[in-house]
Order: C-alpha cells, then structure tokens, then sequence
C-alpha cells in the first residue's frame, strides 16, 4: 500500500471510521487505493470515489447523475456548470460521455507533505457546495 493511503487510513478509522470501502488495486503501477462510500445530497445517495496512489495527485469525484445529460438539455446543463467551474477552484464539474454529470477534485500531495485532515477539508467544501447547487443543477437537467 502506497505511503498516503497509509496516512489516510489512520486518519479514518480515528476520525470518520466505517465510512469507506477501500480497495486496492493490485498490480497497479502506482500502488492505488481506491475508497468509495456515498454522499448524501437532497435525498439521494451520490457515488463517491477517491484514489489515493504514487502520484503526487490525490483524485476524489461524486457522480451527480447517470446518463441525464442529452440534446435537449446539454446546452443549458453545460453553460450553467462552466458558470460553476469559473467560480470555484478546488473543484471541477464535467459531463462524461454517457452523459453523466460529475463533480472532480485534484489535489498535489506529496508522501512527505500529504495532510489528510486537507483532502476530509476538500471534500467538505464541495458537500457543502452541493447542498445548495444539487438542486439547480437537477432543475436544469429535468427541465430542459
């Protein structure tokens, strides 16, 4: 197991203990742990991930919505989510090729200089964000 997913293991089973399903992926070049676990948003249990590996980038993302993002809607739905990634930084939403909308982070983290306590704080502000924007952006999607 890769050095920061040591660290973030610890901090998890003191701070927020049973939350995640962790797995590593074995043979993989960069030693990643995958964790996943939901967030709960309005109502609705949202896929979240997060990779931990070698690299000097820790990734989390939460998959909003499966396959919502079509003809009808795709205009209204992508002008308001660049809005969104004008305006916030640690954060980036996108819509996949299926159409699903998802919101990502990356963050740089060292061995040596990987806090744990940031990435919880990270994933914070976007839980924090999504309880006021999940809705605007569903309205979108439904309504167009």
């Amino acid at each position: 197991m890769n050095t920061k997913a040591l660290k973030f293991n610890d901090f998890i089973k003191e701070n927020m203990p049973n939350i995640f399903q962790m797995e590593e992926l074995p043979n993989h070049e960069l030693h990643a742990v995958v964790y996943n676990t939901a967030m709960e948003v309005d109502k609705q249990n949202l896929p979240f991930m997060l990779i931990i590996d070698d690299s000097i980038y820790v990734m989390f993302q939460v998959r909003l919505a499966n396959a919502v993002v079509n003809a009808g809607n795709r205009s209204a739905v992508l002008e308001h989510l660049n809005s969104l990634n004008e305006t916030y930084k640690v954060f980036k939403y996108y819509v996949d090729a299926n159409g699903s909308i998802i919101i990502e982070s990356c963050l740089p983290a060292t061995d040596d200089e990987f806090v744990p306590g940031l990435v919880h704080a990270a994933i914070n502000v976007v839980y924090t964000h999504l309880q006021e924007e999940y809705k605007k952006i569903m309205k979108i999607v439904w309504t167009n």
